[in-house]
């Protein structure tokens, strides 16, 4: 099974981004397969965007993901 797990661009340089997945989790992701902004939410797997999202997706998407981790520690 594969995971995708959206993102936030924080900042950009060339093909490499800085994006914050939320909770203070910041990693360097590759965007070369994209065309996203500064601001922008993209969805990454195995270390690429693979896509851009809509913020209200996105933040719907991350809040799913917490629920699911924090039943998980139950």
């Amino acid at each position: 099974m594969c995971l995708a797990i959206p993102a936030k661009i924080m900042s950009l340089e060339g093909t490499k981004a800085h994006v914050d997945f939320g909770q203070g989790v910041l990693r360097e992701v590759n965007v070369s397969l994209v065309e996203a902004k500064v601001g922008e939410y993209v969805l990454v797997h195995a270390g690429y965007a693979i896509q851009v999202l809509e913020e209200k997706e996105a933040l719907e998407t991350l809040s799913l993901w917490n629920d699911i981790l924090a039943a998980g520690q139950e």
